[in-house]
């Protein structure tokens, strides 16, 4: 009888260390998140985003250094759904990841701090004044390939 290679599937959402870490380092790494929202014209817009990261474990967020960028409009315009795509295929290394989630701004200035803070370098490094704004994606699933694992996370 022939064995599987079916890898372990992960359901409940909650982001590992480990994928904690490959989000937070990802541009470092060269490989910036592409992030989907619609905008409040009702048009799918695209954009890549090298501040994403693991804001909890079951959030990420975004240091959006432009406050009055579309992704901002469109939350604000009744338009919160987010994807992020995030892809690494390589020789040491086989990452695929979708992330889905409603964002939110949020104004408290601990955790404005915490987001620009945790921002990469290059990335605060654009907005020294610090004129941006925290958004907060609360995830709803992670679906992909990360670690050996298929992900088919949800709350």
């Amino acid at each position: 009888m022939a064995t599987s290679n079916i890898p372990p599937v992960l359901t409940e959402l909650k982001l590992s260390a480990a994928l904690k870490e490959t989000v937070n380092t990802a541009l470092a790494r060269g490989r910036m998140m592409s992030v989907a929202y619609v905008s409040p014209e009702g048009q799918p817009e695209l954009s890549f985003r090298g501040s994403v990261q693991a804001y909890s474990d079951n959030q990420l967020a975004i240091w959006v250094r432009n406050p009055e960028g579309g992704i901002l409009k469109a939350v604000a315009s009744g338009h919160p759904n987010i994807a992020l795509l995030y892809g690494e295929l390589g020789a040491e290394s086989k990452a695929f990841m979708t992330f889905r989630g409603r964002g939110r701004v949020e104004s408290s200035e601990t955790v404005r701090r915490k987001v620009y803070d945790d921002s990469p370098e290059v990335e605060r490094n654009l907005d020294k004044d610090r004129k941006g704004v925290a958004l907060i994606i609360d995830l709803d699933s992670v679906d992909g390939f990360f670690g050996g694992n298929m992900l088919k996370m949800r709350p």
